[in-house]
C-alpha cells in the first residue's frame, strides 16, 4: 500500500523511530541529530543503535525512543520507520516491531520493500530519498532523511538548525547551508505525510544531560577518584575509555592503551599498588583474560575497578549486541575462594552513581570490584534529568607513621588493614599471589592461611553496604526479581499495569550481586509469596544465583531469553498477567 496524501495528526505519548542502511549510509547520525532536536524542544528519549560485526557496510540501524517522561527501555512497536536502503535489513527485523498502525518510508531506488515488512500490513509511503538529496548541491541522503522526520514528528526549525550548527560547526559554512537546504528539502517531500506528535509539549529544561552509559560510567569512576587507567579496546566498551581519555587529562590522571588485555589488568594492579586509584574497562573476552590478575589483587589486596560492558557471547560471540550473561564469571570466575564485589547499574543515568560507589568500595575495602553494564545500556545515548551525586567516599586506610612491627596483612576486626605507600619508610613488605602471614611474608602454615582467608573473607560480607545494594519499589504479595539494563522495561510494564489498577507487585532490581545480602534480601522480600525472575541470558544465571544464596518463596517462576532481541515492557507486562492469574 501507497500512501501520500495522509495530513493529519496522531497524538501519543511516546514515539518510536527506526532509521535503517547500511554501514556508512549515516543511519546513526540521523538518529543523532533527531535525539539531540527532541532534546532541545524539552523531551526525553533514547537512541540505541544496533550494527553488525563490520567496519563499514553491513547493516544498521538508529532505534530512537521520544517521550514526554523519563525513557529508559525500547518501546513495544515502530510508529516510523525509514530505510536509507534495504541491504541486510533481514538481519535486523526482528529488533524493528512493525504494525499496521507503523509508517514506512523508503526510496523505491533502493529496492522493493522486503516482504517481512509489506507482511505487518504498515503503510508504506515511497519517496525518492536519493533523488531529491542529490537536487541540492553536496546535499546527502541522511540529511534529507532528517527532515523527513523532523517534519513527520513537528520538530521546531529553529530545534533543528541549532543541532547542525552545532554538529557541523568544524565543517564550514558551506557545509552547513548544504544540510540545512537538504533539511529543508526533506521537510517539504514529508509536508502531506500524517505526522507523528508527542501528546504534551516538553519543557526545555537546562540541567538535563544527553549522555550514553559508557560515558556515564567514566564520569562516575572520575567521581570516584579514578586517576590511572590502563585499558586495551574492545567493542562495546571503547567509548569508556575514549571518554575517560580526556576526563583523567583534565584530572591530573592518565590513560594508557596497553597492548592486551593481560597488559591492562596488571598495570592497574601495579598503580593502585603505588597508591593511584585505577580502572580498566572491557568485555566479556577481556574479563576472562583478566580473571589470574583479578585473584592477584584479592590475596595482595590491591583496590581497582573492572568495568565489563557485556555482550552476546560466547567467545566473540555478537560483539555488538547486548546479553546479561556474564554475571556468572564475574562472580564464580576466581580460581580458590576469592572474595570479591560485583554491582550493576540499573539505567543509564545510574552508570554514574553504581561506578562511583564501586571505586568507593574497592578503595574503602581493598579489594577488585567489577561493575557489569551490557552493550545496550553501554551504547545507548539518553536524554536524563542530572542524576543526584553522591559525595566522595572515606578513601583508602593507608598508614602514613608504621611502627616497626608494621604488619600489612594485620588481622584487624574489620578485615581491613592499613595500607602503606610504596616508599613510605618503614613501611616495606611483599604483596604477590602467594599465602603470606600478616606482614606479608610467603607461608604455607594451615593457620596463616585460614586466618587470611577469613579476614579476607570477613571485609567483604561484613562491610555495610547502606540502601544501595537494591532497589526495592511497591508493594503486594507478588514480587519480580531482576537486574541491570531489564530493569528499565520491566519498570514501564509495572507502571502500565498499576494504570490498570494491577498495583500488588513489588519490584526488587538488585544493584549489588555480590556479596549477598541475605537478611536486607529478606525484609524485601517480607509478604510476598510469588517471585517471578527476569534476565536477559539464556541460562538463568541470575536465577540459579539467587536460589544458592538467598530464601525464595516457594512459588518461583522464571523469564529468561538470551540476546540480543531487547525485552519491551509490552511482552513483560503480558507474561506478568499470565503468571498472576495462574
Amino acid at each position: 500500500m501507497n500512501s501520500n496524501s495522509q495530513s493529519h495528526l496522531v497524538s501519543t505519548g511516546a514515539l518510536s523511530v527506526a532509521v535503517v542502511g547500511s554501514g556508512g549510509a549515516g543511519a546513526i547520525t540521523t538518529g543523532t541529530l533527531l535525539l539531540e532536536a527532541a532534546s532541545r524542544q524539552g523531551h526525553y528519549g533514547i537512541l540505541t543503535r544496533t550494527v553488525g560485526p563490520q567496519i563499514r557496510g553491513g547493516e544498521a540501524a538508529a532505534l530512537v525512543r521520544l517521550g514526554t517522561q523519563p525513557i529508559d527501555c525500547i518501546g513495544d512497536g515502530f510508529d516510523i520507520l525509514l530505510a536509507m536502503d534495504w541491504n541486510n535489513f533481514d538481519r535486523l527485523a526482528a529488533e524493528i516491531p512493525l504494525s499496521t498502525k507503523s509508517l514506512i518510508i523508503a526510496d523505491p531506488e533502493q529496492g522493493d520493500v522486503p516482504e517481512v515488512v509489506r507482511d505487518t500490513g504498515a503503510v508504506i509511503c515511497n519517496l525518492p530519498i536519493g533523488e531529491l538529496a542529490k537536487a541540492v548541491n553536496k546535499g546527502r541522503p541522511n540529511m534529507l532523511a532528517f527532515g523527513i522526520i523532523a517534519e513527520l514528528l513537528d520538530l521546531q526549525t529553529a530545534s533543528v538548525g541549532a543541532v547542525l550548527e552545532k554538529q557541523l560547526a568544524k565543517k564550514g559554512e558551506q557545509a552547513l547551508q548544504s544540510s540545512l537546504e537538504t533539511v529543508r528539502a526533506g521537510r517539504a517531500a514529508a509536508t502531506g505525510l500524517a505526522k507523528r506528535t508527542l501528546a504534551g509539549q516538553g519543557s526545555r529544561q537546562d540541567g538535563r544531560w544527553l549522555i550514553t552509559g559508557n560515558h556515564a560510567c567514566g564520569y562516575g569512576a572520575l567521581r570516584g577518584g579514578i586517576r590511572f587507567v590502563a585499558a586495551y579496546p574492545i567493542t562495546p566498551a571503547t567509548e569508556v575509555l575514549e571518554w575517560l581519555s580526556s576526563g583523567l587529562m583534565k584530572s591530573g590522571g592518565r590513560l594508557v592503551q596497553a597492548e592486551d588485555e593481560l597488559a591492562s589488568i596488571n598495570m592497574i594492579v601495579g598503580a593502585s599498588y603505588g597508591g593511584i586509584p585505577s580502572l580498566t574497562a572491557t568485555s566479556g573476552p577481556g574479563l576472562s583474560l583478566m580473571m589470574e590478575s583479578l585473584g592477584l589483587a584479592v590475596a595482595a589486596e590491591i583496590p581497582l575497578v573492572v568495568i565489563d560492558v557485556m555482550r552476546v557471547g560466547p567467545s566473540t560471540g555478537i560483539a555488538t549486541k547486548a546479553e546479561q550473561s556474564d554475571l556468572n564469571i564475574a562472580v564464580y570466575g576466581f580460581h580458590g575462594d576469592a572474595p570479591h564485589v560485583v554491582v550493576a547499574p540499573n539505567s543509564v543515568g545510574d552508570c554514574v552513581a553504581t561506578t562511583q560507589w564501586a571505586v568507593q568500595l574497592a578503595e574503602s575495602m581493598q579489594a577488585p570490584v567489577i561493575v557489569l553494564t551490557d552493550q545496550y545500556m553501554g551504547q545507548t545515548k539518553s536524554i536524563i534529568d542530572r542524576p543526584a551525586l553522591a559525595e566522595a567516599g572515606a578513601g583508602r586506610l593507608t598508614c602514613d607513621n608504621p611502627a616497626p612491627d608494621y604488619a600489612r596483612y594485620a588481622n584487624t576486626e574489620s578485615g581491613i588493614s592499613p595500607m602503606t605507600i610504596p616508599g613510605t619508610q618503614g613501611g616495606q613488605y611483599t604483596a604477590d599471589g602467594l599465602e603470606h602471614s600478616v606482614k606479608g611474608i610467603p607461608s604455607t602454615r594451615a593457620e596463616d592461611h585460614e586466618q587470611q582467608m577469613e579476614k579476607r573473607r570477613r571485609k567483604i560480607h561484613d562491610f555495610d553496604y547502606g540502601e544501595r545494594w537494591a532497589d526495592v519499589e511497591g508493594a503486594g504479595r507478588h514480587a519480580i526479581l531482576t537486574w541491570g539494563s531489564t530493569t528499565g522495561a520491566v519498570r514501564e510494564a509495572l507502571d502500565q499495569l498499576r494504570r490498570t489498577g494491577v498495583d500488588d507487585i513489588k519490584l526488587i532490581s538488585l544493584r549489588l550481586i555480590t556479596p549477598a545480602q541475605p537478611e536486607k534480601f529478606a525484609e524485601a522480600i517480607a509478604g510476598v509469596d510469588r517471585v517471578l525472575v527476569i534476565e536477559q541470558n539464556h541460562s538463568g544465571q541470575l536465577r540459579h544465583f539467587l536460589r544458592a544464596h538467598y530464601d525464595l518463596p516457594k512459588d518461583i517462576e522464571f523469564y529468561n531469553r538470551a540476546g540480543p532481541i531487547l525485552f519491551r515492557p509490552g511482552e513483560i507486562g503480558d507474561w506478568i498477567k499470565q503468571w498472576r492469574s495462574a
